[in-house]
C-alpha cells in the first residue's frame, strides 16, 4: 500500500479497517467513494462518546457474564470431582466395614468352637477322675 497506493477494493478494505492516517483514509474515500458513508458513521460514533461508552460497558457485561458462568462451570467441575471422591470412598468403606464384619463373624465362630472344645475337655477330665 505504502509503494503502489490502494488500488483493489480488498486493499481499500484493509486500509479501511487497520489505518487511522488521514492520508489514508482519503486515499481510500478518494478512489472508492462508497468507503466516505462508512467512515462517516465512523466519526460519528466517535464523537458520542456516551455511546460508545455504552458500547464498552455493554461488552464489559457481557464479559462479567462470560466469566461467572465459566467460574460456576469450574465450581460445577470441582464439585462432581468432589462427589466422585466420596462415592469412592464411600465404597471402600463399605468393603472395609464388611470385611469387618466377616472377620468378626469368624473370629466368634473360632471363640464358640474354643469354648465348646474347653467344655469338652471338662467334661472328659471330670470323667477320667
Amino acid at each position: 500500500m505504502h509503494n503502489k497506493g490502494i488500488q483493489t477494493e480488498l486493499e481499500a478494505w484493509l486500509a479501511f479497517l487497520s489505518s487511522d492516517d488521514p492520508a489514508d483514509i482519503i486515499a481510500v474515500i478518494t478512489r472508492f467513494p462508497e468507503f466516505k458513508p462508512l467512515y462517516d458513521d465512523i466519526y460519528t460514533l466517535c464523537r458520542n462518546t456516551e455511546k460508545v461508552m455504552g458500547m464498552f460497558s455493554k461488552e464489559l457485561l457481557e464479559l462479567d457474564r462470560n466469566t461467572v458462568q465459566y467460574m460456576i462451570d469450574e465450581m460445577q467441575e470441582e464439585i462432581d470431582r468432589a462427589k466422585e471422591e466420596m462415592i469412592q470412598k464411600d465404597e471402600q468403606l463399605f468393603q472395609k466395614e464388611n470385611q469387618l464384619i466377616q472377620k468378626n463373624e469368624q473370629l466368634e465362630e473360632s471363640n464358640r468352637l474354643y469354648r465348646d472344645a474347653l467344655k469338652r475337655i471338662e467334661e472328659l477330665e471330670k470323667k477320667l477322675s
